[in-house]
């Protein structure tokens, strides 16, 4: 194929200022932002619709993106880990919608516990036991055993286990983007109409990407769902402490 004149120059001065754009560490904070930016437009024109979760459109842009120019995902978290810190901020300033929302929570502190201890206990054994019945082999059941509370803490306990931290982080990832996208139409479905239930279910059973959807719902229902999930977290180190004893 005959190449327009002036094409190749163009090419190359392209593929120069990439090269030159990729060495520079806040390229990729700049592109999460901006994709996260983009992807939480496109939610937005949707009306917030379950499918349009802007953590999966973020997440579809930059793994393309990746693919696109051929980089490694250890050089996109050199660019990219500020975000990664920013998760400690986020969590501590969930205390801000909770103290607005301290005398509905002091109300319903019997169903908090009782929810707790019922969806935390249904994640862990659930999962290992279905994982357990078709053959799973032990490393694999303990990656999954903590797939319901936030990435640090499952990486953490899953390898204390001896399962594998990176696949405990995709299931947990997997977890919290399949909640966040079925919790709306499913509590729906079942008629549930109190946003503190509906929020505390989600964050017991999706962590942090299921109450960034609550909180784009209703406040309520995101200051219940950062409460599960800062609990599920403590029980969940627990529960899957005691289930290793017993198994091993």
């Amino acid at each position: 194929m005959e190449r327009m004149p002036g094409e190749s120059a163009v090419v190359i001065r392209l593929a120069d200022i990439w090269v030159y754009l990729a060495a520079e560490p806040l390229l990729w904070l700049t592109v999460t932002l901006a994709a996260y930016c983009l992807a939480d437009w496109i939610s937005a024109r949707l009306n917030r619709h379950p499918l349009a979760n802007p953590v999966v459109i973020a997440a579809g842009l930059i793994i393309g993106l990746l693919v696109a120019t051929d980089t490694g995902f250890a050089t996109y978290f050199e660019g990219a880990q500020f975000v990664h810190f920013l998760l400690g901020p986020a969590i501590v300033a969930l205390a801000v919608p909770l103290k607005r929302n301290l005398a509905k929570v002091r109300k319903s502190l019997v169903p908090i516990v009782a929810a707790l201890v019922a969806g935390s206990a249904t994640a862990v054994f659930s999962a290992v036991g279905i994982a357990w019945l078709l053959g799973a082999p032990a490393d694999v059941l303990a990656s999954l055993a903590p797939k319901s509370v936030t990435a640090p803490i499952a990486m953490g306990l899953a390898e204390t286990l001896g399962g594998i931290p990176t696949l405990a982080a995709v299931m947990v990832v997997t977890t919290g983007i399949l909640g966040a996208m079925i919790v709306t139409p499913l509590m729906n479905a079942l008629r549930i109409r109190d946003y503190a239930a509906r929020g505390f279910a989600v964050g017991v059973a999706s962590h942090g990407i299921g109450a960034a959807r609550a909180f784009q719902v209703n406040e309520l229902a995101g200051t219940f769902a950062g409460i599960g999930m800062g609990l599920n977290g403590a029980l969940t180190a627990f529960l899957v402490s005691v289930l290793a004893a017993v198994l091993v």
